[in-house]
């Protein structure tokens, strides 16, 4: 009997944590407009209503019911990784890298090449940018494969 409880409480649990979504990604930004400027003028993000209303946050759709949310902070990290990035699919790879030609925005390749696409194993294709804060993003072609 004490078994058959362990196992109805496990199942009960594992199937509550199926369920899990991502709710929200938070990043302190030293300067909003800034990051502002860089989320919706460079990724193209559409900014959604935040309940603060006090200059300091500012969130963002990223899809599938999840938000980016930004927060201006004092003491961000000065030393960033590669390794701790956002990551983004986008559609249409071609057309990004061209937008960011345009705007002269730096992108690079996972080995650091400036300039460079990564086509990994699996025939994703990706880039990787900075934003304001040096915040890694990855941006790649994954959206729907």
């Amino acid at each position: 009997m004490k078994s058959l409880l362990t196992i109805s409480l496990y199942f009960l649990v594992m199937s509550s944590f199926a369920q899990i979504k991502v709710n929200h990604i938070a990043v302190h930004v030293s300067n909003l407009k800034k990051s502002m400027s860089f989320y919706q003028d460079v990724l193209a993000l559409q900014e959604i209503e935040e309940p603060f209303k006090d200059g300091l946050h500012a969130w963002y759709d990223i899809g599938g019911g999840a938000a980016l949310h930004l927060i201006e902070a004092p003491n961000i990290p000065k030393t960033v990784s590669k390794v701790n990035h956002l990551c983004f699919s986008i559609p249409d790879m071609k057309g990004f890298i061209e937008n960011m030609n345009a705007k002269s925005y730096p992108f690079e390749s996972w080995a650091g090449v400036k300039g460079e696409v990564t086509n990994r194993v699996d025939g994703i294709k990706q880039i990787y940018i900075q934003d304001p804060d040096g915040y890694w993003l990855e941006i790649n072609d994954d959206y729907g494969k």
